[in-house]
């Protein structure tokens, strides 16, 4: 179980301990509705969100003993009498975990302050223990925040440690849930695992910013090797704290929607219960503090529990474990072996290309790791611009998960930008080119371009094919200077189809523009 938010003035919502409220009435369905990119939902609500997520650490072994950390095995084998909880076991504090903890605090520009650990209490077959081994209100580390790809900032209350559950499998029920199963199965070899849970600050505005946090932080993730991040093996997961209210008015009460599987279904959740929410208070119903499933068959949120707070749980200082201390050397190496985060990644590919760092371009190369091989392109004199653009369509990663980029030197990529910049070849035939260079893992791309006998028309001859096309394409040169710019795409396919593909696309598209206003 994840540990308690922030006090209810911090996060999204009010109206701790109150009883759970009611699912809509059966065919009342409130579906998501189209993304307007505004602040504020439906009649004046502003939706308001919180995020839990939930990183397992990429440890050999667990937070407190030397069983394997390690997905996949065949249940109850990766135990030992620490996990199982039995009499006289003691835990020891996994440090490989902690400095990854730091990694990550680091990543989120957090404070890495003294922390101490703390006994969750609480009674369900996933914990053998019935406590969990966590931290409450002495993290390790506080007070950061991450910045999404438009430069919208999300700050982090807390990312603390504490141990994983064991996995409960219902059975006989539907959809998994132990409600109406007759019986259920208990792997304990998750339990123990080491945990980072992140704490977003009610900064969030819109599913769609949700999605970028997650995402982003995914990323972050992968870049400092904290976590394999798998949302689909559960090494990643996610809970939203979602309310709605007035602008101007105190922050409604939230719900909480439990362990969301992926990015997609976190948006689609959010925006299911943001609706719900405003619909009960519309007609006058009070929103009820609990805690909610996704179920992503219905598409639809059903409750679970009511929402538990920090005296549910009763937390107390864990008598087994010392308070732990980083010291600021260790603090300092973290800091000073920490690799270039996504967003630094971006914002140098842009500045080397002139595309926006929030762009498809950037986005796409940056999270496939290519971005270094862009900017050697651009090193060996070739145009950054074209580079980013050819990457991105022609070096995408194959099943193995390598990329063409990796054996294609950047002279030939280069070389090739610098034919097409130049007005020698037209933008198609680089595109032939290029997949004939990725194709063969390199190659010469002026004699390739010799060897196809592609050449870019002259301006004389290029005016002169396109007055030949207006007069032979007239109905549909009558449309373009009527006003009816998807006439335009006729023009210019009959004026590459006329040059064999010689012609640059760009210059046909500014000549037939400038006829049309002459």
């Amino acid at each position: 179980m994840s540990s308690t938010t922030a006090p209810a003035t911090a996060t999204p919502g009010a109206g701790a301990g109150a009883p759970s409220v009611n699912n809509p009435t059966p065919g009342n369905v409130y579906t998501a509705g189209p993304k307007t990119g505004n602040e504020i939902l439906i009649d004046g609500y502003e939706l308001v969100v919180g995020l839990e997520v939930h990183v397992e650490l990429a440890t050999k072994t667990k937070l407190f003993s030397g069983s394997a950390n390690r997905f996949g095995d065949e249940p109850n084998t990766n135990i030992d009498p620490v996990t199982l909880g039995l009499p006289g076991a003691l835990p020891v504090l996994n440090r490989q975990a902690v400095e990854l903890a730091m990694y990550i605090g680091t990543a989120l520009n957090c404070t890495i302050q003294p922390c101490a650990f703390h006994r969750k209490n609480y009674f369900y077959p996933d914990m053998p223990k019935a406590y969990q081994i966590s931290q409450y209100d002495q993290p390790l580390n506080v007070n950061g925040s991450l910045e999404l790809p438009g430069g919208k900032i999300i700050g982090v209350e807390r990312a603390h440690l504490e141990e994983d559950t064991g996995k409960s499998t219902h059975f006989g029920g539907t959809g998994g849930r132990i409600h109406g199963s007759t019986h259920s199965l208990i792997d304990f070899n998750r339990a123990g695992v080491p945990l980072v849970e992140i704490v977003s600050r009610p900064d969030i505005r819109t599913s769609e910013e949700a999605r970028q946090y997650v995402t982003e932080l995914r990323a972050i993730l992968l870049a400092v090797g904290a976590s394999d991040a798998k949302m689909e093996e559960g090494s990643m997961r996610c809970d939203a704290n979602v309310s709605v209210h007035k602008p101007g008015e105190p922050y409604g009460t939230r719900c909480e929607i439990k362990n969301v599987n992926s990015i997609r279904s976190l948006g689609k959740a959010i925006d299911y219960e943001a609706r719900r929410q405003i619909d009960l208070i519309e007609t006058g119903e009070k929103v009820r503090q609990e805690t909610r499933h996704w179920d992503e068959n219905d598409g639809r949120t059903h409750t679970l529990r009511t929402k538990e707070d920090a005296d549910d749980y009763r937390y107390f200082l864990e008598p087994d474990l010392v308070p732990l201390v980083p010291s600021e050397s260790w603090i300092k190496d973290i800091q000073d072996s920490m690799p270039m985060l996504p967003t630094a990644r971006r914002k140098r590919l842009a500045a080397a290309t002139g595309a926006p760092a929030d762009g498809e371009a950037v986005m796409v190369v940056v999270e496939r790791g290519q971005d270094d091989y862009v900017l050697s392109v651009a090193e060996a004199g070739g145009d950054g611009a074209r580079a980013l653009i050819y990457v991105k369509e022609a070096f995408a990663p194959t099943g193995d998960d390598t990329a063409p980029a990796d054996a294609v030197l950047p002279g030939d990529i280069a070389a090739l930008t610098n034919l097409e910049t130049s007005g020698k070849i037209t933008a198609t035939q680089a595109k032939t080119i290029l997949a004939e260079i990725v194709a063969n893992g390199g190659g010469d791309a002026a004699a390739i371009a010799t060897a196809k006998g592609f050449e870019a028309m002259d301006t004389g001859a290029l005016e002169a094919m396109v007055d030949q096309v207006i007069a032979d394409n007239a109905a549909a040169w009558a449309k373009y200077i009527g006003g009816e710019d998807k006439a335009m795409g006729a023009l210019v396919g009959a004026a590459m189809k006329a040059s064999q593909g010689k012609a640059d696309g760009k210059l046909v598209t500014a000549l037939l523009q400038a006829k049309r206003t002459t």
